[in-house]
């Protein structure tokens, strides 16, 4: 314990230094189940950052005319539509796939109207009726279209070319030719990243030759067509880049381009096509051509390429930090962690530090983001940052509540637990009472009837044995009820309620009351085992007052201790003192029975003026609390002792001698019964003067 204390920085450090530490190995070992995902889910933070942040802008210039279901199935056409569309005739005459010769009169009618490019995001590999058609547009538009070839993944990247009738081999060398794959992610199968170039010892995992054979992607030829040749990235590298918003690119039914009548009214007789880029591709579901993406888990392939161009031409591609960065970055997390927690001791701020410095390293990701199309690594720097930050703040906690567990079980030995609580739970609320305060409270006054006596004749150390677990038993009566323990005089005990903390007078004063009936229960079970071993019993008398009290620290500058003083207090000891005088155990004065009469049953007593007192008090004992079942019976009859105990009063000692009576036939050992009838038979006789009010006056203490 000390030592973690002293070398608390030390240890802070270790937990920063392990954090940091455990994430960059795992960065080198990807092989644990749970650490691994640190690293993991980086990605899944930069595709929020795409579906989030800034989009590479739409380019109103190009178009997606899609194979949809409406084109697949097309809805039905009059004679003369039909008569003037050959295309039309072509797609009605057959299911999809149409005769070849339908996109060789889609580039006429493209072309004819202005169109800047037009390109096929499909393979047409099988031979087709209409391939003498369309080659033949392919050789009159080669400047300004592309059609597809592709790699088949399950055969080794085997190259599937349009069919040598369209274009002449080698294919992949035409620069009407591109391929139309997109290379996803491994693990999740999402597609982040564009190669504009490749070569076939790349796709057969062969380091670089000089022989290698160099192949273009659609999206790079059509960038060479419209005169951006100088932005195709040329490095076979793959790049990852900024997605447009999805609905930047929605496919437009291909078959309205040969309706007259949609011709006429959605593209203006073909004025909407002059300098556009058109792609041609699937959009329907049947034709699977659909790719997850960090923007959507069905993006239309050929939407990707119309952005894949919009990136090479804005230049918007996305640049990660380096491997080094990464593993630095972490570094610097764990050592920000370290100096925060170990050099700023308010575990608070540490925490609001914390989360404040998490908040602004991903606004700075996001902005960096956005404006640099930098990718800074995110989620491990802030998993080692915040992990040791939590981590360390955790062991300060831990340090802080075996400080406080060893600073309050030492007080404990010495003062009252509630107190201790108070001292470190509310310090500066305690040290203000300190300078004294004037506030209600409860006071109990408790003392071992004869002790002193005993002390004579007994043997002192089984003496003193006796004492410390009699002591034990009733501060703990006092503490399992919520009093303080003021002090211990000689074998007597002061508690008070409502001094260090009050919860309201009434309740103190019955969590008082009820301390004292603890205190009779386990005097009686302590009793019970002193007599089996043969230890003398003991008695006590309690006495309880409410009042207002001088609360603080009273005492010499030598030494002073918290406590209370006042009328309140002197009374309390008075009334355990009275005891002696009254067969009862347990004395509760006037203000005291009033507050806690609502739930415990009290018995009348007698009317006393006690040393230094000028008026009296009524003052009552506790047989029990209401909730307890307790002694039904003896609770009716006590109705008639009350009733006596008012007839005594009113002077009418015949009455109150009847009353006496009849409660000692039912309860013929009752102590203060007894005295009464006694006081009343005497009264009876020899009445006494006018001036006679039942108050008992004591001169002494």
């Amino acid at each position: 314990m000390h030592w973690l204390g002293r070398h608390r920085r030390f240890v802070v450090a270790a937990i920063c230094a392990l954090c940091s530490g455990v994430i960059v190995a795992v960065h080198f070992f990807p092989n644990f189940p749970f650490l691994s995902a640190v690293w993991r889910q980086e990605q899944n933070f930069e595709d929020f950052l795409q579906r989030e942040g800034r989009k590479t802008a739409t380019h109103p210039d190009f178009v997606f005319l899609g194979l949809d279901q409406t084109t697949l199935e097309l809805p039905p056409f009059s004679a003369e539509e039909l008569a003037s569309s050959r295309a039309l005739q072509l797609m009605t005459e057959r299911p999809y796939p149409w005769s070849r010769e339908v996109w060789a009169l889609l580039l006429d009618r493209l072309f004819g109207a202005g169109a800047r490019a037009v390109m096929f995001d499909f393979v047409c590999n099988p031979p087709n009726d209409g391939d003498p058609a369309f080659h033949a547009a392919l050789d009159r538009y080669r400047d300004r279209v592309v059609v597809g070839a592709n790699f088949d993944l399950s055969q080794n990247m085997q190259a599937v070319l349009p069919n040598a009738t369209l274009i002449p081999p080698p294919a992949l060398l035409d620069d009407r030719v591109g391929f139309v794959i997109f290379f996803s992610d491994p693990l999740d199968r999402k597609v982040r990243t564009v190669r504009y170039t490749t070569t076939d010892r790349i796709l057969a995992e062969l380091p670089p030759h000089p022989s290698q054979e160099v192949f273009y992607a659609m999206s790079a030829r059509v960038l060479a067509k419209i005169g951006h040749t100088a932005d195709i990235p040329l490095d076979f590298l793959p790049r990852q880049f900024r997605f447009s918003a999805n609905n930047a690119y929605p496919p437009r039914p291909l078959y309205e381009v040969f309706d007259p009548k949609f011709w006429h009214a959605n593209y203006a007789d073909g004025a909407f096509f002059k300098d556009k880029i058109i792609i041609v591709g699937a959009s329907s579901q049947v034709q699977h051509d659909f790719v997850a993406t960090p923007m959507d888990p069905d993006t239309p392939g050929p939407v990707l390429h119309l952005q894949a161009i919009a990136a090479a031409i804005d230049h918007d591609f996305l640049q990660p930090t380096s491997e080094r960065t990464d593993l630095i970055l972490v570094c610097l997390a764990g050592l920000l962690a370290w100096t925060l927690i170990a050099f700023v001791r308010r575990p608070l701020i540490c925490l609001i530090a914390l989360l404040a410095i998490a908040a602004a390293y991903l606004t700075f990701a996001r902005v960096a983001y956005d404006r640099a199309g930098l990718l800074v690594l995110v989620v491990p720097v802030l998993s080692a940052f915040l992990a040791g930050g939590m981590l360390s703040l955790g062991f300060e906690f831990v340090l802080e509540r075996m400080e406080k567990l060893r600073t309050r079980r030492t007080l404990e030995r010495y003062v009252s637990k509630n107190l201790v609580k108070e001292i470190l739970e509310n310090p500066d609320s305690f040290y203000s009472s300190l300078r004294g305060v004037r506030l209600p409270a409860t006071i109990l006054f408790s003392d071992i009837v004869g002790f002193t006596t005993m002390t004579e004749s007994a043997d002192p150390e089984k003496l003193v044995s006796q004492l410390n677990e009699y002591l034990s038993r009733m501060t703990a009566a006092v503490f399992e009820n919520n009093g303080t323990l003021d002090k211990f005089i000689g074998d007597a005990v002061m508690a008070v309620w409502g001094n260090v903390s009050s919860r309201g007078v009434a309740e103190d004063a019955k969590s008082c009351a009820r301390a004292a009936l603890a205190m009779r229960r386990e005097l009686h079970w302590l009793n019970q085992k002193w007599k089996a071993d043969e230890f003398p019993p003991f008695a006590i008398g309690i006495g309880i007052n409410h009042g207002d009290v001088l609360g603080g620290n009273i005492g010499s500058q030598e030494k002073a201790d918290p406590t209370v003083i006042g009328d309140a207090v002197n009374l309390a000891s008075r009334l355990e003192a009275l005891t002696r005088t009254y067969p009862v155990d347990i004395l509760v004065g006037e203000r005291a029975s009033e507050l806690v009469r609502d739930e415990f049953h009290l018995r009348s007593v007698a009317l006393v003026q006690v040393k230094g007192k000028t008026k009296p008090v009524e003052i009552f004992t506790l047989i029990g609390e209401k909730k307890d079942a307790g002694d039904q019976e003896f609770l009716k009859r006590l109705e008639t002792y009350e009733a006596g105990f008012r007839k005594f009063r009113e002077r009418d000692f015949r009455q109150a001698k009847i009353l006496f009576s009849q409660f000692l036939e039912f309860y013929p050992e009752d102590a203060l019964a007894k005295m009464y009838l006694e006081r009343a038979l005497e009264y009876e006789e020899q009445p006494p003067d006018a001036t006679w009010n039942a108050v008992e006056v004591f001169k002494k203490k």
